[in-house]
């Protein structure tokens, strides 16, 4: 049944407000609107969940390097129902070695006949949440791809069964080593899609019994993925969810004409403080109220990356101090909780039209079975904007909004109560707190709604507000850090700390005479991958503090490519992400050919110092760069290779280790000291 707006005769009111007497929430008569919730006539479109998506840039990165116990208190924040965030769902990008926003995540199969399936984080992170929330559901998706299913040409179409072969192993890895069901498969994120692809997608998984995993596309816009599945009834076929990233809670007539599932697959990618948390709230009701959305997925599940690269702080709450332990529980985490906790995927929205009439919105839901969950947001234009799409401007009012339950939940005498109230600064709000149940009478409840505020009225007497101790006070990174990559850190293939840009560091047994370095860590990709953005041609792992001035860093380096590989150590480096090409600093190269260059930048093209060194391919040396205002040293296996090199900028940075281009190199001992 369509919501019912009409002004609320004043004496009616009145009547209402003296028999109930003080109640919470009904007030002196005054102007309202009133809105039916009604489930008599039918119900509205399925919930799919609320979600988040590690990755789609190394997102996650820090995470997995925080001390017990405070990593597995993060998680219960995000994933432990009835606690915090409560996700229904979790996207994860199938790593691919290129750069996909802050970082690089690594490929289950850097080559062709290469299976791995323990590198990287995200098997862990998926147990993880399986292991607090065994109905969360699973989404892979790739941003990047090696170079070898392009045979070389950036592009995963032309060679398609090899592409699907592709992301079939790691969905079949997925459930063989970590015993993880993935039920929905992406195409390739915010890129083209091609029908012919996605067909033997379906047809493969299949094939090979996984019939239960469904596929999104396109993962970009509504279009023209819409158009393309109301003229090809094969591919409407297959698709069962169309996937569209930031959507302004809009959609488009073409996509409703599908009727397929319409899910904001991601959204929010907007700073964490209160006006992030604004933006959150709006979205996740309007983009059912305005875009029949049943699933809004964010990017991305916690800021754990370093905060200078883009987007930083852009997550559900910020993790990024393993040195520390220091985590924040920020304001989305508790905006999240008011859908995820009262709600599940299963349950279905009520056809009503949502808006109110001062503005702002409501969504009403129920699981069939007598349960009810309204959600009330009520954000003001500049407290709710989202880094995009552009907000058009709207006003929203104090206002009073009077439901009438009808249909099955006409006989409901109280509703449990969470409230929210978002400030512009964080001390000003209030978040997630238990209120008084409301009483329902004859059916009908008012409330007195002010600006900025979020309302759950729910039948469930579920939901929880952890107050757990905090987590240890802030800290710089460590000014004096060492790192000789014997300590093993399985399950994950990475160093701790260091954050690959372009290429991927892994740690190596080397097996071939390796003297004093057995376990090293190995830069191991050595084709260009198939790229999302402009990846470096050279190889970038970063590292440290950006507000590093006066720093000496000292690393033990091994050339793997003859004539004319190279490697370099770093510091003050002030750029990372999809910024990469356009790194500066201060980069100590030395090259295989027994030349050394000193540069202002990752290119290697803005030359400072230049000269003869000795350093071979296949030997061990040892590099230290000293940088010292604005002058800059170089040693090689503890002795001047050159001085006095004069910087001007950058000023500040992270330390670095890398690779002149995609080729196998590898580092040992290395030390960043900062004074």
């Amino acid at each position: 049944m369509e919501v019912v707006r009409r002004s609320l005769c004043p004496a009616a009111l009145l009547c209402a407000w003296l028999l109930l007497g003080s109640s919470w929430g009904l007030g002196p008569p005054g102007i309202g609107a009133a809105y039916v919730l009604d489930d008599a006539g039918g119900l509205g479109r399925e919930f799919d969940g609320i979600g988040a998506i590690s990755g789609g840039g190394a997102t996650s990165r820090l995470l997995v390097n925080y001390q017990e116990p405070y990593r597995s208190q993060i998680l219960d924040y995000l994933f432990k129902p009835n606690f915090g965030a409560s996700l229904h769902i979790l996207k994860v990008e199938i790593g691919g070695d290129g750069q996909s926003t802050d970082g690089t995540e690594p490929s289950h199969m850097h080559y062709e006949n290469d299976e791995n399936y323990f590198r990287g984080y995200e098997w862990w992170l998926m147990k993880e949440a399986k292991k607090r929330n065994p109905q969360i559901k699973l989404i892979g998706l790739p941003w990047t791809f090696p170079s070898w299913i392009g045979k070389g040409e950036n592009w995963p179409y032309d060679y398609p069964h090899v592409t699907v072969y592709y992301i079939i192993s790691w969905i079949l890895g997925a459930k063989q080593y970590h015993d993880l069901d993935i039920d929905y498969i992406g195409i390739w994120n915010e890129r083209a899609f091609n029908s012919k692809y996605i067909k033997l997608l379906r047809y493969t998984l299949d094939k090979n019994g996984l019939q239960q995993v469904r596929i999104i596309a396109s993962d970009r816009l509504w279009e023209p993925i819409s158009f393309v599945l109301l003229i090809d009834s094969e591919l409407h076929e297959v698709v069962d969810v169309i996937g569209a990233h930031y959507p302004g809670t809009k959609t488009v007539l073409n996509a409703l004409l599908t009727q397929k599932k319409l899910w904001a697959s991601e959204d929010y990618s907007t700073f964490n403080d209160e006006v992030g948390a604004g933006c959150w709230a709006r979205i996740l009701n309007q983009n059912y109220v305005n875009g029949n959305m049943t699933s809004t997925i964010a990017w991305n599940l916690v800021a754990s990356y370093y905060e200078e690269l883009p987007f930083g702080r852009c997550g559900l709450m910020t993790a990024q101090e393993p040195w520390s332990g220091h985590y924040k529980v920020e304001a989305p985490i508790w905006i999240t909780a008011h859908t995820t906790q009262f709600t599940q995927p299963g349950w279905s929205y009520l056809q009503v039209d949502g808006h109110l009439e001062g503005g702002g919105s409501f969504v009403a839901l129920t699981d069939g079975l007598g349960n009810l969950t309204i959600i009330i947001e009520t954000m003001t234009h500049n407290h709710s904007k989202c880094i995009r799409p552009p907000l058009p401007h709207f006003r929203v009012s104090p206002q009073r909004a009077t439901f009438y339950l009808r249909g099955s939940f006409y006989f409901l005498k109280t509703l449990q109560v969470w409230y929210s109230r978002l400030g512009f600064e964080s001390a000003n709000s209030s978040l997630f707190e238990q209120l008084q149940p409301v009483k329902v009478w004859r059916g009908s409840f008012s409330l007195d709604l002010d600006v900025d505020e979020v309302y759950t009225l729910t039948t469930l007497k579920t939901g929880r507000k952890c107050n757990c101790p905090e987590p240890p006070p802030p800290q710089p990174f460590p000014s004096n850090y060492k790192d000789d990559f014997n300590i093993r850190n399985p399950p994950f293939s990475e160093a701790p700390n260091f954050a690959d840009q372009t290429g991927v560091f892994e740690y190596f047994v080397n097996g071939s005479d390796p003297g004093d370095h057995v376990f090293t860590l190995r830069q191991v990709v050595i084709q260009r991958p198939i790229t999302w953005v402009s990846d470096a041609d050279q190889t970038i792992s970063i590292i440290g503090n950006f507000q590093w001035v006066n720093l000496t860093v000292t690393c033990d380096i091994y050339i793997e490519k003859p004539l004319d590989g190279g490697v370099f150590i770093a510091g003050r480096v002030d750029n990372g992400g999809i910024y990469v090409r356009r790194t500066k600093g201060v980069f100590f190269w030395v090259y295989a050919d027994g030349t050394y260059r000193v540069t202002s930048d990752l290119a290697g093209e803005e030359i400072l110092m230049k000269g003869l060194s000795g350093v071979r391919d296949n030997a061990w040396h040892t590099l230290t760069l000293n940088i010292q205002g604005t002058s800059a040293s170089g040693l090689l296996n503890g002795y001047p290779l050159w001085e006095n090199v004069t910087i001007s900028q950058p000023s500040n940075g992270w330390a670095a280790i890398g690779t002149r281009s995609f080729e196998f190199a590898q580092f040992d001992n290395f030390h960043v000291e900062a004074r």
